[in-house]
């Protein structure tokens, strides 16, 4: 039984006026004392800071009630370390679950400001690649909605993702400058700072004749400082905190180097510690990167443990108690060093032994993985990892040692097995495996999709599987209904009101109710207003940004998500050149005017990636200014894709794409929010596209492709991509196209190796799904011309997406692993 220290209640502050006219005072009181400005000299961005700030207050009095009921209950703590947290902008989302978004939206035109206006100079923090940090934005604000104590650990990132241009249709790319002016929302918390080593040595000091301890001397050290954020549930039920991690240095200035004439060596340390909280996933192509990728991943795990552990000893005694009262849950295997920091933690600076640190730390730790993709878990160079981290390396082994001899002994495990189990990697040069490591290290290791978690059985963890099999279980991913469909859909939200009342709003599968209204004329006549608005105003960003024109009553097909080989950008892009040659040779017949839009980063060393791009753009440069086209196709690449602009295209989509090679799609988040937002999917049986088939019925959703297992046995068997290719007439025509240089006559072998690389391999089986694509795709031309079929189904997606709540994932969380809340 745990024994936590007493702790002190404080007063209660008193309740806040929410009133439009208190709010307008409020507003003009933060705009002459905290910003310094008179109204009739104040700017836009003023008056955004000035509003964050009376929407902060209010906030910071129920974080500090939160924080208070944590400690007088003992209520277990949940930690989340995430490398990314994709927060965007949350001006919106923090006075929506405040129930203050009316209230301020009329402060702020009884003083002259648009809150639209002002709302859209709040910059997107981007501070995440793609679904996995939206994800983890998506969780926090789930854990406060469900009352779950929380905090979110990661990084302070002060340009994080790049901002994406294009030049001549080439992706560039530009640091995002999110952090320029301040971040209104922060506090920096000077008090939480902790020391950070790398390098150096260890050494061995005898405590007695028995008991040893090892002590690192680390010939580096930055400092961690913490910037907390508050992140507010819905109804403001609680509310949680994002601490970010920023590095500084020991010493700011070598004022000797500096008075010596070295002004910029001077600087040294100082560019040294910044550079680890500078850029979101630095470029690991070199040598260089690939240190300074591990020094972020090791910077905030460590000082993070150690506010971990220091919070513990406030409210309790000792150590033994960590698992009952903190659980932390690695989000994905960038912070899977963490499991190597625990022990030497309590070990070195604590003083447990090594059987008890690692008891306590592998039933305090979980693991949620995301990926079956072999590169993307993570492994680290033996020599850089044991330079770097040297200490962290001694303990890696002694862990590995623990695992192998129980399974030789007790398991019998094969040879094979072993190497597969074993922390390093021994198939050419030795390398150490964080996913291994995280697996080990912890008592859950969780999938985010029902056939992922399968999958990651049969796979990439069989022999741990084999050896822990109580371990893996299943989390389906979910998304958070306030951004994703309140929010960023105010239309439908307030239709869905009117229909069904207001029970989805607390509880989302209460969305089931609409099922009713999905045949029903005037529903649907409503229902198509608002996308039909949703879609009017994605066209005026599209005008406005890029100077071209769409068309609101096109199909608006959209495909928005990091730019991968294994998401089939490439398949889509084919696709959209076999049906500009269809409508040119076959003008007589009645095509269904369709605007593919495309948008999604490229990792900038990713050169097939970045070689897509190209190609939509030069596709979308052709194919747009062709008279015969009459219009019928349009391709639209939309640039700078970030949490803003996803909530643009979201409401606006008719059919989300969702076509990623079955079975290597861990779930997918994007496919969830375009369904809840009425979008019909075409998609591979992948990821949570088989949960979601389950869920809206078969028959309202466009599934085509091979499947996981076909996959597998066509790799297997020597899939011959090159046989396909020929016996398929648009296929071969396309590709012949875009080998040829018709979409780059300035270069026209610039995409000859994307083509040569379907012909001799199709790793991602594009070829083999191309004509079980276009069939789909015709199939859903002939959908889109009965509307009232279409909004039936497009209905029945909304109605029956309840159930794919962040908030139900969360509460799983808590009770399946976490035990907590």
């Amino acid at each position: 039984m745990m024994t936590r220290l007493s702790t002190t209640e404080l007063p209660q502050p008193a309740l806040r006026s929410s009133e439009p006219s208190q709010l307008a005072v409020e507003i003009l009181e933060r705009l002459k004392y905290r910003i310094g400005k008179d109204p009739k000299v104040a700017k836009p961005h003023d008056w955004l800071t000035a509003a964050i700030l009376v929407a902060r207050d209010r906030i910071t009095d129920k974080w500090m009630d939160s924080t208070r009921k944590t400690y007088s209950t003992g209520a277990k703590r949940v930690y989340y370390m995430s490398l990314e947290f994709l927060i965007g902008r949350m001006m919106r989302d923090a006075m929506t679950n405040l129930g203050l978004m009316d209230e301020m939206r009329d402060a702020l035109a009884s003083l002259g400001v648009d809150i639209d206006v002002v709302a859209a100079l709040e910059p997107d923090a981007a501070l995440g690649n793609g679904g996995l940090g939206r994800l983890a934005a998506c969780f926090m604000e789930s854990m406060a909605t469900v009352d779950v104590p929380a905090y979110g650990y990661g990084i302070r990132y002060m340009h994080g993702l790049f901002r994406q241009q294009m030049a001549d249709g080439w992706q560039v790319e530009l640091p995002e400058t999110w952090l320029a002016h301040g971040n209104p929302w922060e506090f920096e918390r000077r008090e939480s700072s902790y020391e950070i080593g790398f390098g150096g040595s260890v050494e061995t000091v005898n405590i007695d004749e028995e008991v040893q301890r090892y002590v690192w001397k680390p010939a580096e050290r930055v400092i961690a400082t913490a910037f907390d954020t508050p992140a507010v549930g819905w109804r403001a039920t609680r509310v949680n905190t994002l601490r970010l991690w920023a590095a500084q240095p020991i010493d700011p200035i070598l004022l000797h180097a500096f008075n010596a004439g070295d002004h910029i060596g001077a600087l040294r340390e100082s560019n040294k510690a910044e550079s680890l909280t500078r850029v979101l996933y630095p470029a690991d192509a070199t040598p260089a990167g690939q240190e300074l990728r591990l020094r972020q991943e090791y910077f905030f795990s460590s000082a993070s443990l150690q506010d971990i552990l220091r919070r513990h000893l406030q409210q309790y005694p000792d150590f033994t108690s960590l698992p009952d009262a903190v659980a932390i849950q690695l989000n994905d295997t960038h912070p899977a060093v963490s499991v190597a920091e625990l022990v030497r933690l309590l070990t070195d600076v604590h003083g447990l032994d090594f059987e008890q640190a690692w008891d306590i730390s592998r039933r305090t730790f979980s693991y949620t993985n995301h990926t079956l993709l072999p590169e993307a878990l993570e492994s680290w160079p033996v020599p850089l990892f044991e330079r770097l981290l040297p200490r962290h390396m001694q303990i890696v082994y002694a862990i590995n040692a623990k695992i192998l001899i129980e399974a030789r002994r007790e398991r019998h495990a094969t040879d094979e097995a072993i190497r597969n189990i074993s922390l390093i990697d021994e198939t050419g040069d030795r390398r150490v495996r964080m996913g291994n490591l995280a697996f080990v290290g912890s008592h859950s290791i969780n999938g985010v999709s029902a056939l992922h978690t399968e999958l990651m059985k049969e796979t990439v963890f069989a022999d741990l599987h084999a050896l822990y099999p109580d371990r893996i279980n299943n989390k389906t991913n979910g998304i958070t209904p306030r951004r994703w469909l309140m929010q960023c859909n105010p239309g439908l939200f307030g239709l869905i009101r009117e229909a069904i009342g207001d029970e989805f709003m607390d509880n989302t599968e209460a969305l089931q109710a609409l099922d009713a209204f999905a045949d029903k004329a005037d529903f649907q006549e409503h229902f198509a207003a608002v996308k039909r608005a949703n879609k009017v105003r994605l066209a005026k960003l599209v005008q406005a940004n890029l100077g071209i024109r769409i068309d609101p009553s096109a199909m608006f097909d959209i495909q928005i998500k990091r730019i991968h080989e294994y998401k089939r950008q490439l398949l889509n892009l084919i696709e959209a050149v076999a049906l500009y040659d269809q409508i040119r040779s076959h003008p007589e017949l009645d095509w269904v005017p369709r605007v593919k839009l495309f948008a999604g980063k490229a990792a900038p060393s990713y050169h097939n990636a970045k070689l897509i791009i190209k190609l939509a753009n030069d596709i979308a440069r052709v194919i747009n200014n062709d008279p015969a086209v009459r219009g019928l196709l349009k391709v639209v690449f939309v640039p700078n894709y970030n949490v803003s602009l996803a909530e643009v295209m979201v409401p606006a989509a008719d059919l989300s794409e969702q076509i990623s090679t079955a079975g290597m799609e861990a779930s997918g988040t994007g496919n969830m929010k375009f369904a809840l937002n009425g979008a019909l999917t075409i998609g591979t049986l992948d990821g949570a596209n088989v949960e979601m088939r389950d869920w809206v019925g078969e028959e309202n959703i466009k599934i085509f492709g091979m499947t996981a297992e076909e996959v597998g046995k066509a790799r297997a068997e020597g899939h011959n991509p090159r046989a396909v290719i020929e016996n398929s007439r648009e296929l071969s025509q396309a590709l012949d196209a875009i080998a040829s240089g018709v979409f780059s006559p300035d270069d026209r072998n610039r995409f000859s190796g994307l083509v040569d690389g379907l012909y001799n391999h199709d790793w991602f089986m594009v070829a083999a799904d191309f004509e079980a694509y276009a069939k789909a795709q015709r199939e859903i031309d002939q959908l889109w011309t009965t509307p009232s079929a279409w909004y039936s189904k497009a209905v029945r997606n909304t109605a029956r997406m309840g159930w794919f709540s962040s908030d139900r994932t969360i509460r799983q969380y808590a009770g399946e692993i976490w035990r907590a809340g």
